[in-house]
C-alpha cells in the first residue's frame, strides 16, 4: 500500500477508476454465461453499494468540504450546500434529458437496435461521469491537504463505486443480448459504459490541484451527485424484489465504510 500512497494523485485516481472499469467489465461479462443473474444477489450488492456511497459522501466528501470552507474563511455552509445541490441537480437533469430522448426514440417505428443501444449506454455513462470525478476529487483533496480527506476514504469510495458498477455492466449487456446482439458485442458495449470514469477522474484531480479556492464546491458537488445516484437508481432498483436484503446490504455497507474511514483514516 505504501507504493500507492506515494505516487501522484493523478495516477492514484487513474488506477482507482481502472478498477471501477474492470468491475463494470466483469458485470458485463455475465452475459457470456447467463441471460438473467440471481436477483436476490443483485439486490444485496446494490444495497451494499448504496450504503458505502452514502457514508463516503458524508465522511469523505461533505465533511471535508465544510472543514475546508472554514479554513479558507468562507461562510461554512454556503459552498458545500451550493455544490451539493448542483451535483444532485446535474444527475436529475441528465436523467430527465435522457428519458426524454428515449421516449422520443420509442415512438419512432424505424428506431433500430443500434440507436437503442447507444441511448442505453449513454444513460449509464452519464452517471459514471460524476462518479469518476468524485474519485478524482477525493484523491486530489488528499494531496491538497484538505482536512478530513484520507487515503482509506478515497479508496473505499472507489470500492463502493466499483461494486455498484458490477450490476450496471450487467444492466447494459443483458438487455442487448436479449435483443439479439452477440455475446461479444453485448459485452463490449456493456464494459465501454465505464471508460469515461478514468477520464473524469483525471479532470477531477487536475481541478482540485489547480483551483483550491473552489475545492469545497467540487467536493460537495461530488457528494450531491453520489446521493442523487443512490436515491434515484440504487435504492429503487435494489428494493424491487426484496426490500429486506436491500436494507441489510445498505446497513452493512454504511457501517463498514464508517468504521474503515474513521478508524483507519
Amino acid at each position: 500500500m505504501d507504493w500507492f500512497a506515494n505516487i501522484h494523485p493523478i495516477y492514484q485516481a487513474f488506477l482507482a477508476t481502472i478498477f471501477t472499469w474492470v468491475v463494470t467489465a466483469l458485470g458485463a461479462f455475465i452475459v457470456c454465461f447467463f441471460k438473467k443473474p440471481n436477483q436476490k444477489i443483485l439486490n444485496m450488492i446494490l444495497g451494499f453499494s448504496a450504503g458505502v456511497m452514502i457514508a463516503a459522501s458524508f465522511w469523505s466528501l461533505l465533511i471535508p468540504a465544510i472543514d475546508l470552507s472554514a479554513e479558507l474563511g468562507y461562510i461554512v455552509w454556503l459552498l458545500p450546500a451550493l455544490g451539493f445541490t448542483v451535483g444532485g441537480l446535474f444527475v436529475l437533469l441528465s436523467d430527465r434529458f435522457l428519458d426524454k430522448i428515449l421516449k422520443n426514440k420509442k415512438n419512432l417505428r424505424n428506431a433500430d437496435s443500434l440507436k437503442r443501444s447507444i441511448l442505453l449506454v449513454s444513460a449509464i455513462t452519464i452517471h459514471n461521469i460524476p462518479e469518476g470525478m468524485a474519485v478524482g476529487v477525493a484523491f486530489g483533496g488528499i494531496s491538497s491537504g484538505v482536512p478530513g480527506m484520507t487515503l482509506i476514504g478515497a479508496i473505499m469510495l472507489a470500492l463502493g463505486i466499483g461494486i455498484q458498477n458490477f450490476p450496471e455492466g450487467a444492466a447494459v449487456s443483458l438487455p442487448l443480448r436479449n435483443e439479439g446482439f452477440s455475446r461479444i458485442k453485448s459485452f463490449m458495449i456493456g464494459q465501454s459504459s465505464a471508460l469515461v470514469e478514468p477520464i473524469s477522474a483525471i479532470i477531477g484531480v487536475i481541478l482540485v490541484l489547480t483551483i483550491r479556492s473552489i475545492l469545497p464546491f467540487l467536493l460537495s458537488f461530488a457528494a450531491g451527485a453520489m446521493i442523487a445516484v443512490v436515491a434515484r437508481e440504487l435504492l429503487p432498483e435494489s428494493a424491487k424484489e426484496n426490500k429486506n436484503l436491500a436494507t441489510l446490504g445498505l446497513i452493512f455497507g454504511f457501517i463498514l465504510m464508517m468504521i474503515l474511514d474513521v478508524s483507519l483514516g
